[in-house]
């Protein structure tokens, strides 16, 4: 009897963090070189994926990032991000930069990411949508984007006993798409059965189909809980790309000037073999969290960056590589660049009448505001609503369905509808989400200093049309439908 031995080198397991080991990532909060801002500082061993992480860590916190100095050369990662908070100061709670200093250090922590533990939510924060959920089941959809479609959703959802805990859409070039994490209503556990996962997504793929023609892109997927979730906002980054609306983007964007749309141009460096990629948009919040994400999930390697911004024109400029060490050589390339960062940058701004509310969770929530909505003409361009200690704070980017403003007797109707006479509409330019402990009555802030599309007129429209009146008639059979072959 012949016996065969192979062989295979042996790799310690811990290898992968011996680097780390021997120069442990260190995190410098400074306040005291600039006068205007916080200096976060940040060097470590160089991963990939590591300038995603730290940004989404500090936008997640809702810091506004008005500069920053990457280098991430010769296998070690340096940045050094100045930030403010929402109101323009400097960041001098000792509680706020410790959960800081915590947080970043442990995204880029080999050792924490094999044996991942929650950090808590900041102290310093209300409720707020949740940028990911590991243990809650997750619908996922890409749509054609028109006007009901979430309505009809939720209402299903509301139907078969799902509760929604948080929930993200976002619309761009015709396309929108949507994560609605859920959970039994009955028992607030996440809903696993695959037989009740299979019915669920058959009933809500028959809604999707029924608001689209023959041949028109959509897709439907629910997802169980998983360790290994994708941050919410980089998924629907993802979504987005992946169901091509950057499509239309590019010649769009050469038709306009400089100051309606992002310029974007990828040039090559032979000397130092990279590509330079340069964004020159409106500086608004996320800016550097989207453009990153377009970068990585093109498969780009950030080596150098400098991001500044001045009278609220932001401008990045990045030298890349792919990440087979190749830059983007052909126009082709190139061309895909500069459709996916204008995309990226273009998915965030929405132009309609944002709406914060903040109230009593209940089941079904979801589908009465977005009920509400559809009824009185109402389309939703952007939403992020989130649960925390049985409060619901969500905010929505709303137009009618022409695309023009939306006018006060319709924004009186639905604060009606909605609070009753415990409503109260805020007039105001704060776009933050209003901070509610003490309140236990439904509230809203109404912002109007958003801008309609260009020629559009404020007159009065009719709120209702007839299409609008026959969906909230037949909204509760919805879940009933079946496509007519």
């Amino acid at each position: 009897m012949d016996i065969t031995y192979s062989y295979r080198p042996y790799f310690d397991p811990e290898f992968d963090s011996l680097i780390e080991r021997i120069h442990p990532p260190r995190v410098c909060i400074d306040n005291d070189t600039c006068q205007d801002c916080t200096l976060i500082k940040v060097d470590s061993a160089n991963r990939q994926g590591i300038l995603l992480e730290m940004v989404q860590v500090i936008t997640d916190l809702e810091l506004v990032i008005s500069k920053s100095y990457i280098s991430s050369d010769g296998g070690w990662f340096m940045d050094v991000f100045h930030v403010t908070d929402q109101l323009g100061n400097k960041i001098t709670d000792e509680n706020l930069i410790n959960y800081i200093q915590q947080l970043i250090l442990q995204a880029m922590s080999a050792r924490s990411r094999k044996t991942k533990t929650e950090v808590q939510p900041s102290i310093w924060r209300n409720a707020r949508p949740r940028h990911i959920s590991i243990d809650q089941t997750a619908l996922e959809m890409t749509v054609k984007d028109r006007p009901g479609v979430m309505s009809e959703i939720s209402a299903v959802l509301a139907e078969l006993g799902c509760q929604v805990s948080a929930a993200a859409a976002w619309t761009h070039n015709d396309r929108a798409a949507c994560i609605i994490y859920l959970e039994d209503k009955l028992n607030g556990s996440p809903i696993t059965d695959p037989c009740r996962v299979a019915h669920i997504q058959a009933l809500l793929e028959n809604v999707v189909e029924a608001h689209h023609y023959t041949g028109e892109r959509r897709s439907l997927r629910l997802a169980v809980p998983t360790t290994s979730r994708t941050h919410t906002e980089r998924r629907l980054h993802q979504l987005m790309a992946n169901d091509r609306d950057y499509e239309e983007v590019y010649g769009r964007c050469r038709a306009e000037s400089e100051s309606e749309g992002a310029k974007v141009t990828v040039d090559n460096c032979a000397e130092k073999g990279y590509s330079i990629v340069t964004v020159r948009c409106s500086d608004r919040p996320k800016l550097l969290f989207d453009t990153v994400c377009a970068l990585t999930d093109l498969q780009y390697v950030v080596f150098h960056a400098s991001i500044s911004s001045h009278r609220s024109i932001a401008v990045q400029e990045y030298y890349v590589r792919q990440e087979d060490g190749c830059t983007a050589n052909t126009e082709e390339e190139r061309l895909i660049v500069i459709k996916c960062l204008t995309a990226a940058v273009e998915r965030r701004v929405s132009n309609g009448l944002r709406l914060d509310v903040s109230t009593q969770d209940r089941a079904g929530l979801l589908s009465d505001v977005t009920r509400v909505f559809r009824e009185n003409g109402l389309s939703i361009v952007r939403a992020e609503l989130g649960t925390c200690n049985e409060r619901a704070v969500g905010t929505f980017y709303v137009k009618d369905t022409s695309g023009f403003y939306v006018n006060s007797d319709t924004v009186e109707a639905v604060r009606r509808e909605i609070g009753g006479t415990n409503l109260v509409v805020n007039i105001s330019t704060d776009c933050s989400i209003p901070q509610t402990s003490e309140m236990t009555s439904t509230s809203w802030t109404v912002n109007t200093s958003m801008h309609g599309p260009k020629g559009s007129n404020v007159e009065d429209r009719s709120r209702f049309s007839l299409g609008d009146l026959l969906w909230s008639q037949i909204e509760r059979l919805s879940s009933s439908f079946r496509p007519i072959k």
